[in-house]
């Protein structure tokens, strides 16, 4: 019978081990969204509706809108998008990127931007993409100030080299996708 009891206590003490494990796994995730999410989404919050109520992005993808019909345009676009200041408050929701790519895409129906254009376009509106996330990213991570300090710089300087280089990549990788049909 000692054996059937040790048995027992055994089980227990496995099943309790890990129940204390799911329970504080738990209360730590809840810990991190209430200390790192939902400020973040507040803020972002605050960002997007600054923005819609302001008109700064629909000022912003107007006077965008014209550059699109040419590479160089698109590569200009994709530098002001990924301006280490301009990103962080380009990306909450993708504002800009959404009316700017309504715009072109408009346009692109038209046949006012040549279709071959499209998949560079979609690369020129969208160095900013991730841009806002980096630092709530660093903090859910658990990283050093020192990283952040780093970190966070070292991202958005690395999106105005690789921006723009992905609307060229992207402009030689549309070659032969629009075929027009007479």
């Amino acid at each position: 019978m000692e054996g059937f009891t040790a048995l027992i206590v055994k089980i227990g003490r496995g099943v309790g081990g890990v129940v204390g494990t799911l329970y504080q796994a738990g209360r730590d995730s809840v810990d991190t969204v209430i200390r790192n999410v939902i400020p973040f989404m507040a803020f972002i919050s605050f960002i997007i509706g600054l923005i819609l109520t302001t008109g700064v992005g629909d000022w912003i993808a107007k006077g965008l809108k014209g550059s699109a019909s040419s590479l160089p345009g698109l590569l200009l676009i994709s530098i002001v998008c990924a301006i280490p200041l301009l990103s962080p408050l380009l990306g909450p929701g993708a504002v800009i990127a959404q009316i700017v790519g309504t715009l072109l895409g408009v346009e692109i129906g038209k046949g006012n931007i040549p279709a071959q254009y499209s998949l560079p376009a979609l690369f020129a509106i969208n160095p900013q993409v991730g841009c806002d996330f980096i630092p709530v990213g660093l903090a859910l991570g658990e990283a050093e100030p020192e990283t952040v300090e780093i970190g966070v710089p070292a991202v958005l300087f690395s999106r105005v080299i690789t921006g723009p280089l992905s609307v060229v990549i992207a402009y030689f990788a549309s070659f032969g996708l629009y075929h027009t049909s007479k």
